[in-house]
């Protein structure tokens, strides 16, 4: 890729320039003469073009693509027939604040690099670009509007950077790109994620560091072909336990963040092979005092009914208990045949991971009688056993 790539400044293009004594990284194309001496530079491949650091505004570009496009006026007719379209175009670091409509001529562009300009919108002229798959804008200003509406009219899409820009949330034009396969969305100033975020049924990589995130909607773990997801420099103070159904996982992402505990479903992930945690509250500390109120009426009255199996049938309760008691959900203690509806006591079990590293996993219990230590909210004895979690699953459990 051509980030990175850095032209060394021609003297005589401006001798006595002081932008250029402060910064030789760029070369500035602001006249004909320098335009003319540019085709001296290497750019560009029989199918990629390359005007990365060229200090470019995008009247500049505008006006003299074609020029980029066939610098070498010297060729023969019969050699530029048989020219290859551009496919590749790289056009970060410049200082481009539109994308011009003739950009959009190049019909055959595959991948498109807009990275550290000053864009604020992408237009719908980029609808006419049929091929392209892999879209980069990355450090640009674009916002939750800057999007063009019919976004999945892009169907060969696969990957989309968008990361530090000034987006608040996914943009549902993004949901709809269909054959989406990775998102980078980090460095922005995310503060929710759209539940409709699901539909992105293709999605293999989604990078969502260095936002504002508290929370991850349920709906993410729907994304059955996920692969790796980045969710670390948020706010997070938990996990969903939908993130289990994300069986294709091999990478989790989660340090620096709020977190105090994880899902205990998460050591259902056998593909998972790297976990990130450090700098999260769950490392340096774990938590000791957990809250528990007392079960309502309804509540004891239905776990006697569970637990000593009395018979109900269906026209002796009005339906709405029949739904309620059909809600119970079991204890997670072995040792404890009992169940919870609505209220449930908050405890911490410490697991094992990779036989060095003990971890503190959220579970829920109908009773503080169900904790075996002598704090009844909280455990951290390691008394619960811990043999059904497989110490050589992770191979990667990063602390610090």
């Amino acid at each position: 890729m051509a980030e990175g790539y850095r032209y060394e400044v021609n003297k005589s293009f401006d001798q006595n320039s002081n932008e250029s004594q402060q910064d030789s990284s760029y070369l500035s194309l602001r006249n004909a003469e320098e335009l003319s001496n540019w085709t001296n530079y290497p750019h560009s491949s029989d199918s990629s073009m390359d005007l990365s650091y060229l200090n470019l505004d995008g009247m500049t570009l505008h006006h003299n693509l074609e020029l980029f496009k066939h610098p070498e006026n010297t060729q023969s007719d019969e050699k530029n027939e048989h020219r290859k379209e551009v496919q590749i175009l790289y056009l970060q670091h410049n200082r481009l604040d539109f994308i011009p409509e003739n950009l959009y001529k190049l019909r055959n562009l595959k991948h498109v690099d807009l990275s550290n300009n000053f864009l604020t919108e992408i237009n719908e002229a980029i609808f006419e670009l049929k091929q392209l798959s892999i879209l980069v804008v990355r450090n640009n200003l674009l916002g939750d509007l800057s999007l063009p509406k019919k976004l999945s009219t892009l169907e060969q899409l696969q990957e989309l950077n968008l990361s530090g820009n000034l987006f608040r949330t996914i943009p549902p034009e993004i949901v709809d790109v269909p054959n989406l396969k990775s998102l980078h969305m980090g460095g922005n100033q995310l503060e929710e994620l759209p539940r409709d975020i699901w539909k992105l049924q293709k999605l293999e990589i989604l990078y969502l560091g260095g936002n504002h995130l508290r929370d991850i909607p349920a709906e993410m773990g729907r994304l059955h072909r996920l692969r790796s997801l980045i969710l670390c420099e948020n706010q997070l103070q938990s996990l969903p336990s939908s993130i289990s159904c994300l069986r294709r996982l091999r990478s989790l992402s989660l340090h620096k963040n709020q977190l105090t505990t994880l899902p205990p479903e998460i050591v259902t992930l056998k593909g998972l092979v790297e976990l990130s945690l450090r700098d999260n509250p769950l490392v340096v500390r774990f938590v000791q005092d957990m809250t528990y109120d007392p079960p309502s009426l309804r509540e004891l009255a239905a776990r006697s009914i569970k637990l000593f199996r009395i018979p109900v049938r269906l026209g002796d309760l009005p339906s709405s208990l029949h739904d309620f008691l059909n809600s119970a959900c079991r204890c997670v203690n072995p040792k404890c045949k009992g169940v919870y509806f609505d209220v449930r006591v908050e405890h911490i079990r410490f697991v094992d991971f990779c036989g060095k590293y003990r971890i503190p996993l959220l579970q829920y219990l109908c009773s503080p009688r169900c904790s075996d230590t002598s704090s009844p909210h909280s455990d951290t004895t390691s008394s619960d056993d811990d043999s059904d979690v497989p110490h050589s699953r992770l191979r990667r459990v990063l602390l610090g």
